[in-house]
């Protein structure tokens, strides 16, 4: 990577205003976030891109047991006749499974599906663990791979396999399954917003955009940098739609044998692709601390000088001691090169440590966020890095909620939905809850309906002019 002798910071990736799709490509594969699987449509998750999906995990881990629920695990192979328990579901998810006819040199009895979703064998399960109230309610997560065989692939945000987390809840009635469809859409804007620094609109999604087998799906969906929606994470209230296909009854206070309510809800590797079209500029990527695999890089200036190394090494231990993800680049690469390289992979914060910054008992910090500087003295350097990470983290979401905020517009005609899809922003506009005016406004427009904006009214619709049912998002999507 050459110097920025040209104004051209990062010559590697291609311009980000320009070609997206291109800059988006390059970042993760120069980052090494990611690489190509040898099958069509997987990716091989490099350690860099992979500790990020460690600390996500991390963090939402730690959010689902304080709310009660169990991590499990349930196989990868699947039925073919579990699929086709639930209508619906198997019509919704037909067209991506894989199926193993073949094992062990001889052909199965019954194919078996690669899990697209676990709605089915947690079915299967909860049928034979739940007979009474008592045994309820049932609180599952589940860590774990799925396949769905995508036409169009692009490395996180659709790739034929990936990795994600899956809770599968049971309960007794239906005001308290659909409590915890909620109160998990909850807990996940939470994560997202205050860990990857991402804001989020959230709300019941329509009819034809609902999870297959759901009576109710909820989205959560986020603006990316050319204003298109990505859907982050979804929960989904399936009513008894799952416990009458699989037969999961329990047995009641009254005596009588009643129907489980359940929910799922689901966030996955595709929380990575956030993060880059989020928060990403034309330098590379820009991470969140929360989520950052090296939230510190300290960059030796004049290292072969007497005792500069030796500082800097101390420098590492004492950010280590307060528990900051720091890394010591002693690499022979220049300080510029360095800066580039670490700048295009989103560390938050950079040291710079010379003999003048010794001297002085200073050290010199960059943040990614803002590209500005400032001094920290160096007995203090902890305190003063994990108070700047704060405020990097605070920042991010700062700057990403003004510029989403910026690009929501109104519009009460087709015309004003095009217009405003096409100037990338989220629209807001009335529909009346047709299922031929929400088709009109795809087939027209390229977009979708992300969600209800909830709290939100509109008198006409603004394809047929008739009474509004609802205030919808409208935006093109990954």
């Amino acid at each position: 990577m050459a110097d920025n002798k040209d104004g051209k910071f990062v010559n590697q990736i291609a311009d980000i205003e320009s070609d997206f799709p291109q800059w988006y490509t390059d970042v993760v594969l120069k980052t090494k976030l990611v690489d190509y699987g040898p099958v069509k449509g997987t990716m091989v998750i490099r350690p860099y891109g992979y500790a990020i999906w460690e600390n996500i995990q991390r963090e939402l881990d730690k959010r689902f047991k304080a709310t009660g629920h169990e991590n499990a695990y349930f196989p990868l192979l699947i039925p073919m006749s579990f699929l086709s328990k639930e209508k619906e579901h198997v019509e919704g998810f037909a067209p991506e499974v894989a199926v193993v006819t073949h094992a062990g040199g001889e052909e199965l009895a019954e194919p078996l599906v690669v899990r697209p979703t676990s709605e089915t064998i947690f079915g299967n399960m909860y049928s034979k663990w739940i007979q009474s109230y008592r045994d309820l309610p049932v609180l599952m997560n589940q860590w774990a791979n799925v396949m769905r065989w995508e036409k169009t692939t692009r490395p996180f945000l659709r790739t034929s396999e990936f990795l994600w987390q899956e809770g599968h809840t049971a309960h007794a009635t239906e005001e308290e399954a659909l409590e915890e469809t909620i109160k998990m859409l909850g807990v996940y804007k939470e994560f997202a917003e205050n860990c990857l620094a991402i804001p989020v609109i959230t709300g019941k999604k329509t009819e034809k955009e609902k999870f297959a087998g759901a009576v109710a799906t909820f989205g959560m969906e986020a603006m990316m940098h050319d204003g298109k929606s990505l859907q982050a994470g979804t929960s989904h209230y399936l009513g008894q739609n799952f416990a009458k296909a699989f037969d999961i009854k329990f047995l009641d206070k009254d005596g009588v044998l009643k129907y489980v309510y359940t929910s799922s809800w689901g966030v996955s590797t595709r929380l990575i692709g956030a993060l880059i079209m989020a928060h990403g500029d034309q330098r590379g990527l820009a991470l969140p601390p929360v989520v950052a695999p090296i939230q510190v890089v300290i960059v030796p200036i004049a290292a072969k000088k007497a005792g500069v190394m030796e500082k800097c090494a101390e420098l590492k231990e004492q950010l280590e001691a307060a528990g900051v993800r720091v890394k010591l680049d002693d690499t022979d690469n220049s300080p510029g090169w360095k800066f580039n390289e670490w700048e295009m992979k989103g560390v938050p914060l950079r040291l710079e440590l010379g003999p003048r910054d010794i001297e002085a008992g200073k050290v010199l910090a960059f943040r990614r966020d803002t590209l500005e500087k400032c001094e920290l003295t160096l007995d203090g350097a902890a305190e003063g890095v994990q108070t700047l990470l704060s405020e990097v983290q605070k920042n991010m979401l700062e700057s990403a909620r003004a510029r989403r905020d910026k690009r929501i517009v109104y519009a009460t005609d087709m015309a004003g939905i095009l217009a405003g899809v096409e100037g990338g922003n989220f629209v807001k506009a009335g529909w009346c809850g047709c299922r031929e005016c929400e088709d009109k406004i795809k087939a027209e427009t390229a977009a979708t309906a992300r969600v209800y904006a909830e709290g939100e009214t509109a008198e006409t619709c603004a394809v047929c002019g008739k009474k509004a049912e609802h205030m919808v998002i409208f935006a093109r999507a990954y």
